[in-house]
C-alpha cells in the first residue's frame, strides 16, 4: 500500500519561493526574461470578453414595449377592437377640428387629444413597419441612451415624437387618416446622435478613446455640425429619400394603403438636432476650458 502526501504551502511562502528560485530558473530555461514576463502578464491580466449584445437596458425595454404592443394588437384584439384601439391612441389631425371634436367622432375625448401626441409612436402598421423602425432605432437609440442616461433618453424621445406629430398636424389639417409609428422619435434620436458620434475620439472616430469615454465627450457645436461634410451627406440622402416617398416617386406599403408621414420625420429630426443641448448631460467644451486650475498649496 502506498500513500501520497500533498503539502500546500502558505501563499506568502509560495510567492517568496517562486520569486527567489522558480522564476529565475524558468527564465533561464526559456532563454529570455521577456518571454516569461509576457506569460506572467497574460495570466495576471486576462483579456476582457465583450458581451455579444451590447445594448443598454433602457433600449431593450423600449424594444420590448414596442413589440409587446404590436403583439397584443395582432394576437389579442379582434379587428373591431383593434380599430377602436387605433382611433383612441393613433394621432389623427381631424381630432382637432371643431366639427368632429364637438361631435365626439373619436374615442378618448380631451385626454386622447393630449396622449395621442405620444402614444401614436407605440403603434405600427405591420411587422415589416415595426422591424424597419427597430433596425433604425437600435444603433441611434443605443448611442443616445449611453450619452443621456435613461430618464433623459425617455423624455427626449417623447418630446421629439410630440414635435413630429405637431409637424404632421400643421401640414395635414383636418385629415382623418391615423398616423402611427415611432419614426419621428427615431429621427430625433438620429439627429441627436449625429451631434457627437463623429467627434474626434468619439464612437465613429478613427482614433477612439476607451469605451467608457466614447459617449461623454463634448458634442460638436451646432454650427460645426452643419458644416461637417459627413453630416451634410447623411442629411442630404435622408431628406432626399423622405422627399421621394412624399412625392410618390417611391412607395411604402402601397398595397395596404400606407403612406409615409415624412413631415413628422422631418419635424422629429430637426427637433432632435436643435434640442440636443437642452438634454445633453456632458459638460460643454468651453466650460471645461474655463474651469479654474487646482491650487498647489
Amino acid at each position: 500500500m502506498s500513500s501520497l502526501l500533498y503539502f500546500r504551502p502558505r501563499p506568502s511562502a509560495f510567492r517568496h519561493f517562486s520569486r527567489r528560485l522558480v522564476l529565475p530558473a524558468l527564465s533561464a530555461y526559456l532563454g529570455t526574461q521577456g518571454r516569461w514576463n509576457f506569460l506572467v502578464t497574460q495570466q495576471q491580466y486576462p483579456k476582457r470578453r465583450e458581451p455579444i449584445f451590447n445594448v443598454p437596458l433602457i433600449v431593450i425595454a423600449t424594444v420590448l414595449v414596442l413589440v409587446l404592443v404590436h403583439a397584443v394588437r395582432v394576437f389579442a384584439l379582434s379587428d373591431e377592437q383593434d380599430l377602436q384601439f387605433i382611433l383612441a391612441f393613433a394621432f389623427i389631425p381631424a381630432r382637432y377640428g371643431a366639427e368632429l371634436a364637438a361631435s365626439g367622432a373619436f374615442p378618448g375625448g380631451f385626454g386622447a387629444d393630449l396622449w395621442t401626441f405620444f402614444t401614436y409612436a407605440f403603434l405600427h402598421a405591420d411587422t415589416m413597419h415595426l422591424g424597419l423602425n427597430l433596425a433604425w432605432f437600435l444603433p441611434f437609440g443605443t448611442a443616445l441612451a449611453r450619452r443621456f442616461g435613461a430618464w433623459r433618453y425617455v423624455v427626449f424621445l417623447l418630446v421629439t415624437a410630440a414635435i413630429g406629430a405637431l409637424a404632421h398636424l400643421v401640414t395635414h389639417l383636418g385629415a382623418t387618416d391615423p398616423m402611427i409609428g415611432a419614426s419621428a422619435a427615431i429621427s430625433g434620436a438620429m439627429a441627436a446622435a449625429l451631434r457627437f458620434v463623429f467627434r474626434e475620439g468619439g464612437p465613429l472616430s478613427v482614433f477612439r478613446r476607451e469605451s467608457g469615454e466614447l459617449y461623454r465627450m463634448p458634442a460638436t457645436p451646432l454650427r460645426e455640425t452643419l458644416r461637417d461634410p459627413r453630416f451634410l451627406l447623411f442629411l442630404g440622402v435622408w431628406l432626399g429619400l423622405n422627399a421621394l416617398f412624399g412625392l410618390g416617386t417611391l412607395s411604402f406599403g402601397e398595397e395596404a394603403g400606407q403612406t409615409l408621414a415624412w413631415q413628422a420625420h422631418v419635424g422629429g429630426f430637426f427637433a432632435g438636432l436643435l434640442l440636443f443641448n437642452a438634454f445633453d448631460p456632458a459638460t460643454p467644451q468651453a466650460e471645461r476650458q474655463t474651469e479654474p486650475a487646482p491650487r498647489s498649496d
